[in-house]
């Protein structure tokens, strides 16, 4: 029981630092270094031939290194039990994401009632990777409904599967993954080939948590055309995994996402995920903001029961 508490407490205080502060701007994180660190290894390793190789080797160099890292300081501090909680809460606080999900998701929605359509568009490119200029309200909000759906796999449950798994080492290294994906895995000249691997790797990785993401959302709602469009649309996505959560998030509100966007200046045909084409009102971020807090309250609380039982897994 003691080794479950030692995983058990970092979980609590780390989501309840979260819950509390999310990510001040000004305050180092380590996923600024691991951006750097992606960053360096992408200007001096994506030239010449076979970029795909040196893409794959530097993901997998970048993985393995947080995880052994990490591996090794909680094997140095683990007598020490005090030092080994505080340093793990440290890691579950930046492993999660779901105060700023919900404040970004907030903010669109506020800039875009108050200051109107252009601001709304410039709000929302800080969240999302498409073209923001051309698209009307209606297109903001469900872009942001979007987001947050997929976000709560890759920000929330994601991080705390891996938590539970292979603790704070291989929360990290999750993270680590879904960084290089985010810089690295775009379908253009640049990222094609060298960022390859890293789009691999994330899509493995998040195979099994979106789904649970996707359950959690029906389950904290009770919504059965959640369920439902889960199996209808869940393979609606050029993602293998995104349209998961985001279907049980249509199915819940009854809407309809998914269609064209223009990323990087190139049309992406998308399925659509849901039917019901209908107006998006401005008070229903609150809704999806509560729904967003709920699934992270029950993967905590999943998360604990597990390690409860498995507190070695």
């Amino acid at each position: 029981m003691e080794n479950a508490l030692l995983l058990i407490v970092p979980l609590v205080v780390g989501y309840a630092l979260d819950l509390l502060l999310g990510d001040p701007d000004h305050w180092p994180h380590p996923m600024r270094i691991f951006g750097n660190a992606i960053a360096f290894g992408e200007r001096n390793l994506n030239r010449g031939h076979n970029k795909i190789i040196k893409g794959a080797l530097l993901s997998s160099f970048l993985v393995l290194f947080v995880y052994v890292i990490l591996t090794l300081l909680n094997n140095v501090i683990f007598e020490f039990k005090w030092l080994f909680v505080v340093i793990n809460s440290i890691w579950v606080y930046y492993g999660l994401a779901n105060k700023n999900l919900i404040a970004e998701g907030r903010n669109v929605f506020e800039v875009l009632e108050k200051r109107g359509l252009a601001a709304g568009r410039m709000q929302l490119s800080r969240i999302v990777g498409r073209d923001t200029s051309q698209l009307n309200a209606q297109q903001i909000r469900t872009a942001v409904f979007e987001t947050m759906s997929e976000n709560l796999s890759d920000g929330v449950v994601a991080p705390l599967f891996y938590y539970a798994v292979a603790g704070a080492p291989g929360m990290m290294a999750y993270k680590m993954i879904n960084t290089m994906d985010s810089m690295l895995g775009y379908r253009n000249a640049r990222y094609e080939q060298f960022g390859k691997f890293a789009a691999r790797l994330d899509d493995v990785a998040n195979f099994i948590p979106a789904r649970i993401t996707a359950l959690l959302m029906v389950l904290v709602t009770g919504s059965s055309r959640g369920l439902r469009f889960i199996f209808k649309y869940g393979n609606n996505h050029k993602s293998p995994n995104a349209g998961y959560p985001e279907s049980a998030l249509a199915g819940i509100l009854d809407c309809r996402f998914g269609g064209p966007n223009v990323y990087q200046g190139v049309v992406v045909e998308k399925p659509f995920i849901g039917a019901n084409d209908r107006l998006i009102e401005h008070i229903e971020i609150e809704r999806v903001a509560r729904i967003n807090q709920r699934v992270c309250l029950a993967a905590v609380l999943l998360c604990s029961i597990f390690l409860t039982l498995w507190p070695s897994a």
